[in-house]
């Protein structure tokens, strides 16, 4: 059972970006199974560095676009970005150095901080960027 499903609760109605999102929602199924299955790294390793190459575009995307037409809580939504970004790599290079381990208690994290991040901060920008021709 993957640990997120895509339902259009999540849609921020912008394409690139829902599709981005869905993208997100894979590669922690993917992260989430493998830990289930106790896989080792010849699968976590490359998805989890997958997930943060892919975050960090994701979110200079979003980025790129809010800067661009100017829309007014860009500041606050990149400074969640920092932070989710900023833990996401810390424990990547831990998980490398043997240091860390995929655990529940970090896919409850992942999973949580996409979910409220999406539905919550996210969605803040749809009607606006909506208006400004974005979609």
């Amino acid at each position: 059972m993957a640990l997120l499903t895509w339902t259009e609760t999540y849609a921020v109605k912008v394409r690139a970006f829902d599709q981005q999102h869905r993208r997100l929602f894979d590669l922690i199924n993917v992260l989430h199974e493998a830990m289930k299955e106790g896989r080792g790294s010849e699968i976590v390793k490359p998805v989890l560095l997958e997930l943060v190459k892919y975050t960090e575009d994701h979110f200079a995307a979003e980025e790129s676009v809010m800067q661009r037409v100017a829309f007014p809580g860009f500041s606050t939504h990149r400074q969640e970005h920092i932070a989710f970004t900023d833990k996401v790599r810390a424990f990547a290079v831990n998980y490398q150095a043997g240091r860390a381990a995929l655990s529940t208690p970090l896919m409850h994290f992942l999973r949580d901080w996409l979910e409220k991040h999406i539905r919550g901060t996210d969605q803040k920008y749809t009607t606006y960027l909506n208006a400004k021709g974005i979609a």
